[in-house]
Order: C-alpha cells, then structure tokens, then sequence
C-alpha cells in the first residue's frame, strides 16, 4: 500500500471528489445534456438520454461522442450544461482546514471547464489552496481514462509522478496515474461503504478508498 510520507503534489478530480455528490449537480448536468441533444437534434426525451448515455459510454463524455460522431463545435455545448444552479455548494470550512495542512502544491484535473471549476471551488471556499485547474479544453477535448490527457498534464505542470497523490471518483481513472507512479484514492459517494468496487484488476491501481475526503485528508497530515 503506497503512503503519503513522500508525497509534494495533490491532484484532484473535481466533480463529485472535491466536493461530496451529495450536491447533486451531475444530476442539473445530465439533464442539461439530455436538453442539448433533444433540442440540437429534434429527439424526443427519450431518444436524447439514450444517445447521451451511449456517447458516455462509447466515448467518456457526451460530448466526445458529439465532437466525433457529429463534427460538433465543444464551446455551446459546454456553455449550455454548465447553466446551472451552484447554491446545494456550500462552504467547507474542514476542507479549507485539510487542505491547507497538505505540504505541497495542489491542482485540479478534471472533464469540465475551468469556469465551472473556479465556481465550484470559489462555492467551497478552498479556491486559494490550487495551483492551477487543468480542464477539458486543456485535455484537447480528450477525456479521462485516456492516457493522452494525464501527459500533456504532467509535463505542463512539471509533475513528478512518483511524488504525487491523485484523488478521483471515477476507479478507471486512476489506472493512469497509477501507471504514473502515483498514490491513488478512490472517492465513494457517502452513502457507499468505504471498500473498492469488486474488480479484482482494480485493486492494482487503486491504493486506498474513502467516502469522507476532509476525514480521510486529516489522516495523511500531522
């Protein structure tokens, strides 16, 4: 099991990792990308959610399978799904606490837009603690898992793989940073018990699972 003893750079995914799922605002976003194909494409609901959960599925996000199946420029898109209501992100004085106990540099890796980031992250109130915010448009449009993103990550941002923690709600995607060398942790949903999901594979990647990240953060720091 990889420590944290080593450890200068935390990488953290945003979307349901840096703040609790609890929130719910995938949920406001699924239905926005939901719209987005009903109305781009004359569809009904029904027709729209099923092309957007084959697009996910196929491609890693909606919207990669939009920019590849339909030549679909990412700006609208991306404008339209994030339209949404920011207020069930409340302050999280703990994780302002947490993450300001953590020696080292802090960055965010994530499938959204930085403007989506930076309101999230102004919401928590921790948006001091990040270095910088790598986004979906800094992936090229590329989504995680692919490994293409996590090197254009680290060599942006001089990251040195043996050296850094990558914290993630998605398993799949710590399979490249562990590749990398890095510390992984998996984040559960509250409601889940803190053990990793039963794919026998992942345990080779994933290093340690949480389901509170401020508790599990002020383990790792004196």
């Amino acid at each position: 099991m990889r420590g944290f003893a080593h450890i200068n750079t935390w990488i953290f995914d945003l979307d349901n990792t840096l703040y609790p799922a609890s929130c719910r605002l995938f949920d406001q976003m699924h239905v926005r990308m939901s719209d987005f194909i009903r109305d781009t494409f004359n569809v009904d609901e029904t027709e729209a959610l099923r092309r957007r959960r084959d697009y996910y599925l196929r491609y890693g996000t909606t919207l990669r399978g939009l920019m590849v199946e339909h030549s679909m420029q990412p700006a609208a898109f991306l404008d339209y799904v994030h339209d949404i209501d920011y207020s069930n992100v409340p302050r999280l004085e703990e994780l302002n606490i947490a993450l300001a106990k953590l020696p080292g540099r802090k960055l965010v890796f994530t499938n959204g837009t930085i403007s989506h980031a930076k309101r999230v992250m102004n919401r928590l109130g921790v948006s001091d603690h990040f270095e910088a915010v790598f986004d979906i448009v800094d992936s090229d449009y590329i989504p995680k898992p692919d490994r293409t993103p996590y090197d254009k990550f680290q060599t942006l941002h001089d990251v040195d793989g043996t050296r850094s923690a990558f914290f993630e709600d998605i398993a799949q995607n710590l399979e490249a940073p562990h590749d990398m060398g890095m510390t992984t942790v998996l984040i559960t949903s509250e409601s889940q018990t803190a053990q990793p999901e039963p794919d026998a594979r992942q345990h080779e990647y994933v290093h340690h699972t949480t389901n509170n990240l401020v508790e599990f953060l002020k383990g790792v720091t004196p």
